[in-house]
């Protein structure tokens, strides 16, 4: 299904509940908030005869309900140190190149630093918001955090949170397989990836111990072993929590783990719509204008489809690129063994530490070395327009294709 944002601001969505008496938790109305005031967030400050007042916004209220409330009357500590904080994140961002001085005993805030802290107080509950949706649609038991210390950005309106393949008309991801391996204890000598032909893909510690470029087969929903079998792996989903944040860099958002990862550890798998070649050729003309790249080519055995995060996908759709990553693809084979659709894992090849960013080669196919003339990659296989580079790497070849 296609989806189109709503057009009615959320001011407008909280006044239409209040007038006919509705309830609507994921805009604020409750039937405490139908009946009580809370405050959702402070708007301005001044002082009168010798008395700090700050503009409230209501939560549940449209703004027209705003009104100035002595500050013995307030009992929200935290939205008070977040207007103290964002009015001297404002004040302190420097004036051509010179740090201003902040004033802690101010009768007035001045329109623009107003109107900062407002953006940044509906920015902030516009992300916890976000955060709390991410986490309702994800199937894994990590937790994913949101986090923008850097701009005004909100979250992106034309992104919609997906746990795996979404296939275009016509397009099937699951073959109808209807067999799996007989075995008591995981690996046996007929398991799932000796039956394709390959070794068993991890380690006694559930760690990766084949190359890159070989591909993965893990036990399937028709096999006997249970879910605690050390060859389900990546079906499982991302077992480390992950922060969606905005970088200081120009390169958006990104994706930083929020534990230390070991080396040859799975970390999430790539997923989004499945398409034809064809249509990723026409779609990838329209992401080299925008300076976009979501298009991942699933070439393993031939180049007939091409998974687009654009719109539909997961925290993957949000890992920037490196040329020194420190995350590898890998083809997966589940419960859909045609080799035209394997899924895409990545997997970490060091060890990465809390905090660290997460990374991919947006050319890395699966194999060791690509070069950018040979790859094809995340984009379709004739680009039309280079994408620069921003990844910092003392490697970095200057171009993304």
């Amino acid at each position: 299904a296609w989806y189109v944002p709503c057009l009615a601001s959320l001011e407008t969505l909280q006044e239409l509940c209040r007038k006919e008496n509705l309830t609507c938790k994921s805009i604020g109305i409750t039937n405490r908030s139908l009946k009580s005031y809370e405050v959702e967030y402070l708007c301005d400050y001044k002082v009168e005869e010798g008395k700090a007042y700050y503009l409230v916004k209501w939560k549940g209220w449209p703004e027209s309900s705003n009104t100035w409330e002595p500050r013995k009357h307030l009992n929200c500590p935290l939205l008070i140190q977040n207007f103290i904080r964002d009015r001297n994140e404002y004040l302190s961002r420097g004036r051509e190149g010179k740090a201003m001085k902040v004033r802690n005993h101010v009768k007035t805030l001045k329109p623009a630093i107003a109107d900062y802290i407002v953006k940044k107080a509906k920015q902030r509950i516009a992300l916890q918001r976000w955060k709390e949706e991410l986490n309702r649609k994800k199937n894994h038991r990590a937790m994913i955090l949101v986090e923008n210390t850097v701009d005004l950005e909100g979250p992106p309106l034309d992104f919609y949170y997906i746990n795996e393949y979404k296939p275009a008309p016509g397009i099937n991801v699951l073959n109808g397989i209807t067999t799996g391996c007989e075995c008591a204890d995981c690996p046996a000598e007929k398991c799932c990836p000796k039956e394709a032909g390959f070794i068993l893909a991890y380690n006694k510690r559930k760690k990766l111990k084949i190359q890159p470029g070989l591909p993965i087969y893990e036990c399937n929903s028709y096999c006997r072993c249970g879910p605690d079998c050390p060859n389900r792996i990546v079906q499982k989903g991302t077992p480390y929590s992950l922060c969606i944040f905005r970088t200081n860099n120009g390169r958006g958002w990104g994706v930083k783990t929020l534990q230390k990862i070991k080396t040859n550890s799975f970390v999430m798998e790539y997923v989004g719509e499945v398409i034809t070649s064809e249509e990723a050729e026409r779609r990838g003309q329209l992401y080299d204008n925008q300076g976009n790249t979501y298009l991942f080519d699933l070439d393993y055995d031939s180049d007939e489809f091409t998974v687009d995060a654009a719109r539909y996908g997961n925290v993957s759709h949000f890992v920037n690129h490196s040329c020194d990553p420190n995350l590898q693809v890998f083809n997966v084979f589940i419960d859909n063994l045609d080799l035209r659709l394997p899924r895409i894992a990545l997997f970490s090849t060091r060890t990465i530490k809390a905090g660290e960013e997460l990374t991919f080669d947006y050319q890395m196919k699966g194999s060791i070395d690509l070069t950018s003339d040979s790859a094809e990659g995340l984009s379709p296989s004739k680009k039309r327009i280079r994408t620069v580079c921003k990844c910092g790497a003392v490697c970095c070849r200057g171009y993304l294709n």
